[in-house]
């Protein structure tokens, strides 16, 4: 079963949440964020273009030109390379773990496995930034020296930064999951 959502970062932007349930033990999370925009691009490239053409008419010099070219396509590659992510995915499956991927605007992927024998819980928690409080999803790892201790913590959907109705959206979802998981492995 997959359902789909509307949301908002916390800028106000739009953000799209997909929930795919595979069974009682097994569902995907992911948040998309807008592609980017060509309008921006072409208002980017073209300022830093004109902005060259006129050092160039002042110093009549090409190489301002072929500068300006050279480094808007490698900012702009670099950009979409290393920076912009387009959709942030959460798979939890109760007998495995968790595993997040981020997809960049490039098309590179980025995962990160954690067994779930490693966490210990799942909450929301909050954080001052830009002046303002925000909250995120971050996953509790279990300290394997002390056992009721914290060795880390994973902050989840960190790109697309969704606000608090989002969050608890998928923090329900997987604190079923979780709860499953204490009760298949606590009984003999």
């Amino acid at each position: 079963m997959e359902a789909e959502q509307s949301f908002s970062d916390i800028c106000g932007g739009r953000l799209a949440l997909q929930c795919r349930y595979y069974s009682p033990s097994c569902r995907e999370f992911c948040v998309s964020c807008p592609r980017l925009s060509l309008r921006s691009l072409t208002a980017v490239t073209c300022t830093v273009w004109l902005a060259a053409y006129g050092l160039f008419t002042l110093c009549e010099n090409s190489m301002i030109l072929s500068a300006a070219i050279f480094i808007t396509l490698l900012g702009l590659l670099g950009y979409l390379h290393f920076v912009k992510i387009d959709q942030e995915t959460l798979l939890i499956i109760d007998s495995l773990g968790i595993q997040m991927t981020s997809s960049y605007a490039s098309g590179k992927e980025s995962t990160t496995f954690i067994e779930m024998g490693k966490v210990k819980d799942l909450v929301i928690n909050e954080a001052i930034y830009m002046q303002k409080v925000i909250y995120y999803l971050c996953i509790l790892l279990k300290d394997p020296v002390e056992p009721h201790g914290i060795s880390q913590v994973v902050p989840v959907f960190q790109s697309a930064k969704p606000r608090l109705d989002c969050l608890i959206e998928v923090y329900r979802s997987c604190q079923e999951i979780l709860a499953h998981q204490k009760a298949t492995s606590a009984s003999p």
